[in-house]
Parts: structure tokens; C-alpha cells; sequence
């Protein structure tokens, strides 16, 4: 029997899979052929994610801490006792400091729509509780807001139109490891291809073309090919006059950035930004592909804003296979409300950053955080300033309720784990970011153990707690229903997949000039922001790992044996002034914090810049990752974080 179903992970891809089932048990996973993104591929990761769900170090029962936090030494409980501890510490929580000191963390282990961030699982149970909400930061958010600031809308182009693009610009993006599947339209293009990236990635081999500026110049970079363009003439004046707003205003700061300015921000030859500006200036369409990575640093929010503004000087938004792509979230038009219910909040409460944990559970001034849920989420792995994270995590009295499917780094300091089913074992609806597919994921088989969906859970829970809102209890599919209100619920079930239709882009007239911006409290036009780490040495990227989904699979012992060891790539010029050789162990550090690697010494990266790549679990990496290093400090827009805006001192050990 074949089972359809989608994957839930952080990948623009969001693929439609098939399960075999034989028996009752999953003996085979593979892509959709009828997806017409899928095409019957799934990644390097996702192929192995049946050895995941049969894993033997797979969570299947719930279980309660019996050492200190962070030893990770628990003891089996019965559901029956992990739901009245949870009731019982937690009601008294409420009782004492109200619903405000209970923080649900979501992170992106899964991006389901039923199970996990996309619907804020759970948000219901709190909500009638009245806990802290939570803002996602840890991802798009300066991207998605700078875009709505000059698009009106976070969607941009259909990325199946690259298969019409003359020119495309991948511009901090690494498609052939994150999101390999539009790699496809862009090869069914023939287009000239150019990647924009400090790094050369697996995708910048493959390119045309490969720019490496400095990290966090992009927006410089961005002004520099406009004034370019302009200087050629090259400008779409009839879109200019029917399509945009402040051209006049604009214009006049493009010719702010000439190309010899831009070179001595960028670190990047003048003939290089020339040379690309003409092949903008004369190639119809032109699209551009910019994934999260490149947002996250002090300007990130002004880099999307800019990025947005070239098709719009050039017109290609007014063409098929032109404009930009950089996440279709906001294209899709589900019943979010109906889903989240937040009429169920007994009064207005506040909202935590995703991004400083460190912040909320140890520098808090208002009501202490004293109960928090941590859902598809590994804050330790995965958070910046890591020390900070473990420190506020290690409170004893903070009590934490882990719902998991393995033994990650935070699951070391909770003090109840709950055992959650995994994609194949339960109902979720997923609506990709990297196209404009609607997915259905059927349950496939039983889960192992003792299991349960993260729904019924809270179902549990709620009960236990003696909550009598009816709204907790409804079943997931009632949840599915009420979300896609409108849609072909039966069609999408059967087919597992339906695309919906795009809305205009822009949504109105271009804005070079925003007054939602300036009301913001930001610069009504858009403007290129320097990196802020006031550190010194070089600039550290951490990018996604070919074999790691942020910190998914991090125990996988194929893929660990994969990754290799903790690896710094550091330029020969870089390497040669600090003492270090190819293979020589290093300790990369900064005010913040420490972590240890192995150099690799290449010309992947550009002088002044080392890479690395994300993922690793502390325990399995001498207690600490990159993110020991990296600031809870926010990006220009939306509290964003500032992964890349990084700067570290890389010593021999």
C-alpha cells in the first residue's frame, strides 16, 4: 500500500512523498512523480527519514528528569503521571504569576500546519490559559518585512517560472543544498546563471558566474548594479510611471552608490559589479533567487528591500520568468484565525522573541518566564549566544516540558519529555515556501510506543487541566477543515497536492518610497545598513549543512559519519597570518563565547571571511556549536537574528 504525504521540515522544497506500507510497518519512502516540483526526488536528508522514524534512540515514551539539568538522566513515567505533573506545576504557575509566566517555544522542526510552527500547535490550549505568545524571529522575518514594505506582499515570483528566466542572480543562496529542487527549472531555462555568495558553494561551481562580496553588503552591492543600470539608461520608464511610487527620490540615491563606492564596501573589483550591471541592463527577464541566509545580519531587512526594487527599475516584474523569489508563504490564503482561535485570550498578553531565549529566561523584567513548552524545537542547538540559553535552560526554577522524538541537547534540561509522532504516524497539512502547493500528509502506520500527535497531547492535557473550551478538543481533521475553509478539502486529500493561484506582484504600485516604512519608524527608502558586530577578526558564516535540516538529523550516525567533523574553512592569506595548517585544530572564539573545529584551509571563501555550516549537536561537539558565538542581537526589521553578522578570532589549539 502507498501512502501520500508531505515532508514537514524547514526546507523551501516541501516535498510530496509516498509511503509504502507492508504489513503495517513503513518499508519505503520516496518523491512524488506527480508533484511537479517533487518530480519523485526527495534530498540526501529526507531519503534516510525512515531510519529516523524506526530509529533506536527514537523517544517512545514520556519520562521524567532524575539528575541534575542538563545530565540528561531520566526515568520512565506513565502518560497518566507526566499529564498530572504538567497540570499540576503548570496550574500552579498560573495560579501564582498568571498565564504570562508559561512561554510555548515553537521552533521549525516541523512546519506542519496541524503538528507544528506554521499553526502555532497547541496555541489554542494556550490561549485559554493566557500565556506568552511567541514571535518566530529565528528565520525570514527581516526579509518578509522588507518586502512588504516595497512589494505590499512577502510572495514574490512562482518559482517554476526560473524555467523562463534569460538571467538569474542566486543571491546567498545554496540551492543545491537547500531547496536542490529549483535547480531543476533553472537547468530547463538554460539561463546565464550567477551566484552572488561570500562562500562557493556546491551552487556557485555550478554557476556562470560567482561574485563573493563581503557579508552584509548585499544592499551596497544591490545599489551599485541600479546605478549601473541607470547610467545605461537601461531603466523600464513606462513600469517606472504606471507601476512604482518615488522614482524621483530613488533615483537620486542610486547615484549615492557608483560602482567604485560599492567596490570598497563589497571587497569586490569594479569591473565585476560594471560587468554584471550590464548583463542586467540588457537581459529580459532577469530573475533573483534570495533565500533567508543572506537577512540575517544588521541590514538584512534593507538588503530584501533593495533586491525587490531591481526588477522594479528594470520592469521584470511586469515579465514571466522575472522578479524575485524568496519565500511563496505569502501567497497562501488559509483560515489562520479560525486555526488559532486567539479570541480564546482571556486578555492581551505579551510576545517573546524566538531569537533571545537567553533574554526572556534570565534578563526578564516583567512577569519571570516559570513554565515553558519547547515544541519541535532545540533551542540549545539551534539558538544564538548558547551559553546564555543553557544558563537560563538550567533554572530549577523554570519548569520545562520537552515534546521530542529524540535526545537532543535541550531535552538534556528538561524536566518532563513528552514522546511526539513523526510525519508518517500522524495528520498535518503543509504549504510549501519554495512553491505554491497545498499538501496533505495522511497518516501511514501506527506510531511506536507510546507516541502521540502533539494535538492530542494538548487534548490530554487540557482535560487533565479541567478546561472546558470546546475548541480544545477538536480532532485534527476538524482542525485541517476549519483552516482550508475554501478549498477542495476531498480533492486535496486524494491527490495530496493543489496549487493555488498566485496573487499580483507587487500588490499595488512598487513602493521606492514606503510610507508604511516611515510609519515603522524606519527610512522611508530603502538604504544599505553595515554589519553591527563591533568585534574584531574575521567574519564567521554558518550556512546550512549539505547532511544536517538545522539541527534535524544531527544523530543521524550515517549522516554525522557524513558531515565529517566540525569543520572551518578559512582563506590561504587568513590561515597563513595566524599559524594555521589544513587539518590543524583550531578553537574559534569570541567575547561571547567558544567552540572547537578543524581548519580547512581554501578558496571557497574570500579573504576575511571563514564558513562554516550549522547543525551539529553541543554534546556530540565538545559542549558547544557555532551559535556559542553568535549575539542575541536583532536585525534592522522585525527583531530579526544575526547569525552572519558574526565576528570571531580563529587561534591554533
Amino acid at each position: 500500500m502507498k501512502v501520500l504525504g508531505a515532508c514537514p521540515l524547514d526546507c523551501p522544497d516541501a516535498c510530496s512523498w509516498e509511503v509504502t506500507v507492508e504489513d503495517g510497518v513503513a518499508v519505503g519512502l520516496r518523491g512524488n512523480k506527480a508533484h511537479p516540483v517533487t518530480r519523485g526526488a526527495l534530498c540526501v536528508k529526507v531519503n534516510r527519514y525512515l531510519e529516523q522514524v524506526g530509529s533506536p534512540g527514537r523517544i517512545r515514551y514520556p519520562m521524567r528528569r532524575v539528575g541534575a539539568k542538563g545530565e540528561g538522566k531520566f526515568e520512565r513515567i506513565s502518560w497518566d503521571e507526566a499529564l498530572e505533573e504538567i497540570a499540576r506545576r503548570v496550574g500552579g504557575v498560573v495560579e501564582e504569576y498568571g498565564g504570562e509566566a508559561v512561554w510555548p517555544f515553537h521552533g521549525t522542526g516541523s512546519l506542519g500546519y496541524i503538528q507544528g510552527l506554521e499553526g502555532f500547535v497547541g496555541r489554542r490550549f494556550f490561549n485559554v490559559l493566557g500565556a506568552s505568545l511567541m514571535k518566530g524571529t529565528i528565520c525570514s522575518i527581516a526579509g518578509t518585512m522588507g518586502l512588504k514594505y516595497t512589494l505590499g506582499t512577502s510572495g514574490g515570483m512562482d518559482p517554476e517560472d526560473f524555467a523562463k528566466s534569460q538571467l538569474i542572480l542566486l543571491w546567498g543562496t545554496n540551492p543545491m543544498t537547500s531547496g536542490h529542487h529549483l535547480w531543476k527549472f533553472i537547468q530547463d531555462s538554460g539561463a546565464h546563471t550567477v551566484a552572488i555568495d561570500p562562500v562557493r558553494t556546491k551552487t556557485a561551481e555550478r554557476c556562470d558566474e560567482h561574485l563573493a562580496p563581503l557579508p552584509g553588503t548585499d544592499a551596497a552591492l544591490a545599489l551599485g548594479l541600479l546605478h549601473v543600470i541607470v547610467s545605461l539608461g537601461a531603466q523600464d520608464e513606462q513600469f517606472i510611471a504606471e507601476q512604482t511610487v518615488g522614482w524621483p527620490e530613488f533615483r537620486a540615491r542610486i547615484a549615492e552608490y557608483p560602482p567604485e563606492r560599492v567596490a570598497a564596501i563589497t571587497g569586490l573589483p569594479v569591473e565585476q559589479i560594471v560587468a554584471l550591471g550590464e548583463r542586467i541592463a540588457r537581459t529580459r527577464p532577469t530573475a533573483i533567487r534570495a533565500s533567508q541566509g543572506m537577512q540575517r545580519h544588521a541590514g538584512g531587512g534593507m538588503a530584501l528591500r533593495l533586491l525587490a526594487c531591481l526588477p522594479g527599475v528594470t520592469g521584470d516584474w511586469a515579465i514571466p520568468g522575472g522578479g524575485l523569489h524568496y519565500s511563496t508563504s505569502g501567497h497562501f490564503r488559509l483560515d489562520d484565525a479560525e486555526l488559532l482561535r486567539m479570541d480564546l485570550l482571556p486578555h492581551p498578553v505579551r510576545t517573546l522573541s524566538q531569537t533571545r531565549v537567553g533574554d526572556a529566561l534570565l534578563d526578564n523584567d516583567g512577569t519571570p518566564v516559570k513554565a515553558m513548552f519547547v515544541i519541535a524545537a532545540n533551542p540549545v542547538g539551534s539558538n544564538p549566544d548558547q551559553r546564555r540559553v543553557i544558563e537560563g535552560l538550567s533554572r530549577e526554577d523554570l519548569f520545562t516540558v520537552v515534546l521530542e522524538h529524540f535526545s537532543t541537547d535541550t531535552v538534556d534540561y528538561a524536566d518532563i519529555v513528552l514522546p511526539a509522532t513523526m510525519q508518517p504516524e500522524h495528520l498535518d497539512v503543509i504549504a510549501g515556501y519554495g512553491h505554491l502547493y497545498l499538501l496533505w500528509n495522511e497518516p501511514a502506520v501506527a506510531p511506536p510506543g507510546e507516541c502521540l500527535p502533539t494535538t492530542e497531547i494538548f487534548r490530554r492535557l487540557a482535560r487533565r487541566m479541567g478546561l472546558t473550551e470546546p475548541a480544545l478538543y477538536d480532532s485534527d481533521e476538524d482542525l485541517a477543515r476549519q483552516l482550508l475553509k475554501g478549498y477542495d478539502v476531498e480533492r486535496l486529500r486524494a491527490e495530496g497536492f493543489l496549487k493555488i493561484d498566485k496573487p499580483p506582484v507587487p500588490a499595488g504600485k512598487l513602493q521606492f518610497v514606503s510610507e508604511r516604512a516611515a510609519l515603522d519608524g524606519h527610512d522611508p527608502m530603502p538604504d544599505y545598513t553595515a554589519p553591527a558586530d563591533p568585534g574584531d577578526g574575521l567574519v564567521l558564516i554558518s550556512a546550512a549543512s549539505h547532511y544536517f535540516l538545522n539541527s534535524s538529523f544531527g544523530s543521524n550516525p550515517e549522516l554525522v559519519r557524513r558531515a565529517g567533523e566540525s569543520r572551518v574553512t578559512l582563506h590561504p592569506d587568513d590561515a597563513a597570518v595566524r599559524g594555521i595548517t589544513d587539518g590543524a585544530p583550531i578553537l574559534v572564539s569570541n567575547d561571547r563565547g567558544s567552540f572547537e573545529a578543524v581548519a580547512e584551509v581554501s578558496d571557497h571563501v574570500r579573504p576575511g571571511v571563514a564558513a562554516t555550516t550549522k547543525g551539529r549537536w553541543a554534546k556530540h561537539n565538545r559542549g558547544a556549536t557555532v551559535n556559542a558565538t553568535i549575539a542575541e542581537r536583532d536585525s534592522d526589521y522585525g527583531g530579526g537574528a544575526v547569525f552572519h553578522d558574526n565576528r570571531v578570532r580563529i587561534t591554533p589549539r
